[in-house]
């Protein structure tokens, strides 16, 4: 019975660790809302609100989409990357600079990462080669990322991350598609953005580090436990 009191108390230790690590500051950072149709896709509008937390934006007349994870086209499969949906930054028949924007409370002098997939295909043959999304901080540019993985049946997705020190109380995140005007997609998903505390402290250990510790501590306790 006590070994198994020491193993429910581990569980909840570890859960607590997950999700503190896991705290994503941005809302719907994978654009899972609003809910489009299965196997299609829904275009909003610069200047939009319709996507939840965020605001598209863009030179008038442009447009981004959130896209099924199950949509095809021209033999070309489009998966989330997280979840069932994703967003194309290319819109339809856009193809700008459009993008969409966040704002979110930040604490001067705080690190933060900040993580986005990028989807690309070679396929379909109107989709281009490259994909590129240029990020700027409070409408200064900062990153600028290209996923040039081949993969001509499929969205592949590419993992880009960053580390900034905010500036002021509050920081809009602008996601800006960088592809040519031939180019009919770019993919953007499970953007996340994480506050590693004040900057001048050692960067906090990575999630599966914590979780790694958590576990080898509960382990220790419980062999400590079934040796008394």
């Amino acid at each position: 019975m006590r070994s198994l009191r020491v193993v429910l108390a581990c569980a909840a230790a570890i859960l607590v660790t997950s999700s503190i690590a896991q705290a994503n500051l941005l809302s719907n950072g994978s654009f899972e809302t609003p809910l489009v149709p299965i196997g299609n896709f829904t275009t909003f509008p610069s200047g939009s609100a319709g996507i939840t937390g965020w605001t598209v934006v863009g030179p008038i007349g442009t447009n981004v989409a959130i896209v099924s994870g199950t949509f095809s086209q021209n033999g070309v499969l489009f998966p989330a990357q997280d979840g069932i949906q994703w967003l194309d930054l290319t819109g339809l028949n856009s193809n700008t600079t459009e993008g969409v924007a966040q704002a979110v409370t930040t604490n001067p002098g705080d690190l933060y990462q900040l993580s986005y997939f990028i989807g690309n295909t070679t396929g379909g043959g109107i989709f281009g080669t490259t994909s590129t999304v240029n990020v700027s901080l409070n409408g200064v540019p900062a990153f600028g990322d290209t996923n040039s993985n081949a993969s001509p049946t499929t969205l592949n997705w590419q993992q880009f991350t960053h580390n900034f020190v905010a500036s002021a109380g509050a920081t809009t995140l602008t996601f800006i598609n960088g592809d040519p005007a031939n180019d009919n997609s770019n993919g953007l998903d499970n953007v996340v953005l994480l506050d590693l505390g004040p900057a001048s402290q050692p960067i906090p250990e990575p999630a599966s580090l914590a979780l790694f510790g958590a576990g080898l501590a509960c382990l220790g306790l419980i062999r400590r436990r079934q040796a008394g």
